[in-house]
């Protein structure tokens, strides 16, 4: 069987990160996270991302490089991070509770869904970096 991968997009502008806090379900609401979602079959990381990003927040993206390791989240699902891009409009909570842009300095205090918190040295490195 064939592993279901999810797709989580870190979009920067200048020395910050959009995060997302979930609404759902109800053992991650309240928590922050890169926003994203599961690919279809057939669909490459890439489309996929772009497809949830543009329901979830309203934007148009174009997907950039890896983002740290893969992280697993169950014996079937693995999460993969992407830099992302937004090349058309601007983002608003259509799935999530809120949005909020943070620095690096903020990474570490916020609570973050478990499995994000894996990037958080990548993500701390390329904040201070942009």
């Amino acid at each position: 069987m064939n592993a279901q991968i999810v797709v989580a997009g870190a979009l920067f502008s200048g020395a910050a990160l959009l995060v997302a806090q979930r609404a759902r379900p109800p053992e991650l609401a309240g928590l922050w996270e890169l926003p994203g979602g599961k690919v279809a079959p057939g669909e490459s990381d890439a489309d996929a991302l772009a497809r949830e990003l543009l329901e979830e927040l309203g934007v148009q993206v174009t997907v950039g490089a890896r983002l740290g390791a893969d992280v697993p989240l169950s014996p079937t699902m693995t999460l993969r991070a992407y830099r992302v891009a937004v090349t058309a409009g601007s983002p608003h909570p259509h799935d999530h509770r809120a949005l909020r842009w943070v620095t690096a300095a903020e990474l570490d205090a916020l609570a973050w869904v478990p499995a994000d918190r894996a990037w958080l040295d990548e993500l701390t490195v390329a904040l201070q970096t942009s």
